[in-house]
């Protein structure tokens, strides 16, 4: 709870202060009445089914955030591994992993479901022995069909009157493995005509020949979620069971159970879960872009995985103000990817250094410079922090730049090089361009320049001014790196919107990533380590990438330098 506080300080001094929402207004009221003994226990309850993505995040913010804004609050971890069939130990260490890295510590407060089998099978029992809950032996279609529909009531199964004898004998024989899957369920006994789906009888236990990665082969009968769910947080003490709004017809269901076994009841708060433009947030939808190959994995850095988003370049610092800027509110809306965009910006131009890299690279040989000379430029790292301070680049006769930086028949607005045209290369000369040479198929793979000695560091003593200020690498010092430059994975906002027969999948974007080799970049990155963050200079920000070696070195754009959130809000059309 310590780095909670921590965190929470800095945000404080920063005049990043939590948005006073409607769940910090219930549970700043509960404290005012000492309902809960003027404690605040939250939880963090992943499946751990795949890997967190920024809607998570969202979650982890708000529960870790709330209780460390309490004295004495506190947030657990607690895995809710009810089942075996989709569950796998990698998930636990990547959700363990992206929580750390998020900042947030849970301390000694780590569950799992599984760690409550035993006490879920004795109030199954309890109820059992109360009438509350029953062994059916309907199918799933025949389950279907007597649940009803939203316009029509259920029916009873006919197996809802056996005796608890009957019932329990059963149940004890699920447990030991003696029915195959799905002949038999454990449902509660409620209403099967209720209006609210969910109290129609709802399944309990459901018999599965699978081994869990915690238990092993101890059950072959699991808990479902809706059975689960409401019990962990009872059993942990748990004062505020903060969930997305898709639970809150789930409420009745977890009151009831909660009420008829007579134990510790929570109370459950529901907020609008997070939805972003071009991506998609659902689990089982980026498992089957996983899983189909569609991207490299859960840490593809195009998909909204926190893992994907860290592998990208981004900082916890940046996801969390994000989350801090969105809010938290009752209803569900989709927010714009740009301001995601925007906070990494704001923090990336704060924490990163400068560097020079060349991802197209043009050769330019500087005629009047020494052939064995060369030179040490002192160059800022970063202009926001001064204590970053400065480093030192090499300049030498023969250099690379853009591509993009040279046209030889330029358009009016172009103040770029080209011929008889002089710029400032940044750090260093001016330089003029004085000859262009091409290949038998007439592209240019070099172009000549002279520069003028008096303006080194870049000033003109003479007053003259140029145009544009253009980046550069050393040819005799640069080393050779690959860019990984990515774009929204869809190309359209709402990848839901699909034509008929068509799903989410028609509308990937080809061009989400683009693989560029041949870069150039500064010496001073020959010993990067995976995820450092840098500012490519006029190019963006970059991260090196997770599997970068120093054989070959390996960079991902997280994010270009136009900023189009705070475009959009100077025109006026985001308040």
């Amino acid at each position: 709870m310590e780095q909670h506080n921590n965190e929470q300080k800095r945000d404080n001094e920063t005049g990043k202060q939590p948005s006073v929402d409607f769940i910090r207004t219930f549970v700043a009221e509960d404290n005012r009445t000492k309902k809960w003994d003027g404690k605040v226990i939250t939880r963090f309850p992943p499946e751990p089914n795949g890997f967190l993505h920024i809607g998570h995040a969202k979650s982890i913010c708000l529960n870790f955030g709330i209780a460390a804004e309490n004295d004495g609050g506190r947030c657990h971890l607690r895995f809710d591994d009810t089942n075996p069939v989709m569950e796998e130990a990698r998930y636990v260490e990547s959700i363990r992993e992206d929580v750390r890295w998020m900042g947030w510590d849970w301390g000694k407060h780590l569950y799992y479901a599984s760690d409550y089998f035993d006490q879920m099978y004795d109030y199954a029992v309890q109820l059992i022995k109360n009438g509350h809950a029953y062994v059916c032996d309907l199918t799933p279609e025949q389950m279907r069909e007597y649940r009803g529909t939203l316009t029509s009531p259920g029916k009873e199964s006919p197996y809802r009157y056996r005796s608890i004898e009957e019932n329990l004998d059963l149940l004890d024989r699920m447990k030991a493995g003696e029915f195959e899957d799905g002949t038999r369920v454990l449902r509660a006994k409620i209403d099967i005509s209720s209006a609210n789906m969910n109290m129609r009888d709802p399944v309990m236990y459901r018999i599965l020949h699978a081994d869990h990665h915690r238990t092993g082969g101890k059950w072959r009968i699991y808990p479902t979620y809706d059975w689960a769910h409401g019990l962990e947080d009872s059993i942990e003490g748990i004062t505020h069971s903060i969930c997305t709004l898709e639970f809150e017809n789930h409420r009745p269901l977890y009151d009831w159970y909660l009420d008829k076994l007579e134990v510790h009841h929570p109370q459950q708060i529901e907020f609008a879960r997070l939805e972003l433009t071009y991506t998609v947030m659902s689990k089982r939808k980026l498992l089957q872009l996983v899983e189909e190959k569609h991207v490299n994995g859960w840490d593809d850095p195009r998909i909204p995985t926190i893992s994907g988003m860290r592998r990208r370049g981004y900082s916890p610092e940046s996801i969390r103000e994000f989350c801090r800027r969105i809010g938290v509110n009752k209803f569900n809306s989709t927010i714009d990817f740009a301001l995601l965009e925007h906070c990494i910006r704001e923090d990336l131009n704060k924490t990163s250094n400068r560097v020079m890299a060349v991802l197209k690279p043009l050769k330019v040989v500087i005629d009047n410079y020494p052939e064995e000379e060369e030179e040490w430029m002192d160059a800022v790292n970063n202009p926001e922090d001064p204590e970053a301070g400065t480093r030192k680049v090499p300049f030498s006769k023969v250099l690379y730049i853009e591509q993009d930086d040279f046209m030889e028949d330029p358009p009016k607005k172009f103040f770029r090089l080209a011929p008889g045209r002089e710029v400032r290369l940044r750090y260093a000369y001016f330089v003029t361009c004085k000859d262009v040479v091409k290949d038998d198929k007439g592209h240019i793979v070099e172009i000549h320049c002279s520069y003028d000695p008096a303006t080194r560091g870049g000033n003109a003593p003479d007053g003259r001014k140029v145009k544009s200020t253009i980046h550069w690498v050393s040819a005799a010092h640069a080393l050779n790196a690959e860019v990984r430059l990515y774009d929204h994975l869809f190309n359209r906002e709402n990848p839901e919107e699909t034509a008929d027969g068509e799903d989410f999948k028609s509308n990937l974007n080809p061009q989400s990533l683009k693989t560029l080799s041949g870069c150039m970049i500064e010496p001073c990155l020959k010993n990067t380590r995976p995820l450092d963050r840098f500012q490519f200079e006029r190019l963006g920000y970059f991260c090196t990438d997770a599997e970068s070696t120093k054989e070959k070195i390996v960079f991902n754009r997280t994010v270009t330098l136009r900023d189009t959130w705070a475009k959009i809000q100077k025109r006026g059309q985001i308040k």
